[in-house]
């Protein structure tokens, strides 16, 4: 009896153990890892369906799974880093440990893997962004006039200009984009809350952290950028409007130049039609504590 027990707990806490898998959803990263002796899959089509067919089963059995992109290069990187021998299956899981830990993960609640991917590498860019956003405020150092941290005052300006663009806001969905052209690299985060008619504010802290983090470096860079915000639901239409980076604040965009940024495609440079009922206009005050004077360096 005492062995039954044991063998029935121990299966019940199989089911209690959280995994994540680590994909190769790109077939260049597929091709990357076969060099190693012990990734004994030929073909990348079947080895996503072979992974599919695991979360199934995995979720069948009451288990919850996550999924993180599993990239060679940081694989390489982290094994040479931790003297581990990439070519063994336990350095893999050593490696996808570690992302479950520190990197973007999306939960599998049996949707299919074609669905899962597009979502898993918004993650991870946005995972990426936020990363590199965090980086750039840490490093840029104190300001050499007076001495303040430039990273965390940019933050703090940051934070305030977020509160004040949403209090400003009409009731309903509002949806945000903040772009930032730093020197190495564009950074692009994006916001979705929703306002409620008595003020109260609805959003995600995880994001609203990326949102201002990603507004902060454009910041304490100088970098030219923006924030373009459309609101809808509030019975009045949707309406467009937003800003651009100058000086430590946000200018206000005229109702062309919103209409510009909003309907010209992103990659080709081509105007987008514009969509009908739909106001493009010029934003809300801040308030003239909002508009500019920015810690200088």
């Amino acid at each position: 009896m005492g062995r039954t027990r044991h063998g029935t707990t121990t299966h019940v806490l199989h089911r209690e153990v959280a995994g994540t898998i680590g994909l190769l959803a790109d077939e260049h990263d597929f091709t990357a890892m076969r060099r190693y002796r012990t990734f004994t899959f030929d073909d990348h089509e079947t080895y996503l369906q072979q992974v599919e067919a695991l979360l199934r089963t995995l979720a069948d059995q009451g288990r919850h799974t996550s999924v993180a992109l599993f990239d060679p290069e940081e694989y390489e990187g982290f094994c040479a880093e931790t003297g581990l021998e990439p070519d063994t299956p336990a350095s893999r899981t050593r490696f996808t440990a570690e992302l479950a830990a520190t990197g973007a993960t999306v939960p599998y609640e049996g949707q299919l893997l074609a669905d899962l991917v597009p979502d898993l590498v918004d993650e991870a860019l946005r995972h990426t962004t936020w990363e590199y956003a965090t980086t750039l405020l840490a490093v840029i150092g104190a300001c050499a006039s007076c001495g303040d941290d430039i990273g965390r005052a940019a933050f703090v300006r940051a934070s305030e200009l977020l509160v004040r663009v949403l209090e400003t806001a009409a009731p309903g969905h509002r949806h945000l984009v903040c772009s930032v052209a730093t020197d190495t690299e564009p950074l692009l985060a994006v916001l979705s809350t929703e306002g409620d008619t008595d003020g109260t504010t609805r959003l995600d802290e995880t994001g609203a952290l990326e949102f201002t983090t990603v507004l902060a470096a454009g910041i304490a860079t100088d970098s030219p950028g923006g924030l373009v915000m459309r609101t809808s639901g509030n019975g009045t239409g949707d309406k467009v409007y937003g800003w651009r980076l100058h000086g430590g604040g946000l200018q206000p965009l005229t109702a062309a130049e919103v209409f510009d940024a909003y309907c010209t495609d992103i990659e080709s440079g081509d105007l987008v039609g514009p969509e009908s009922g739909v106001d493009y206009c010029a934003p809300p005050d801040l308030g003239e504590d909002h508009s500019g004077s920015a810690h200088r360096h």
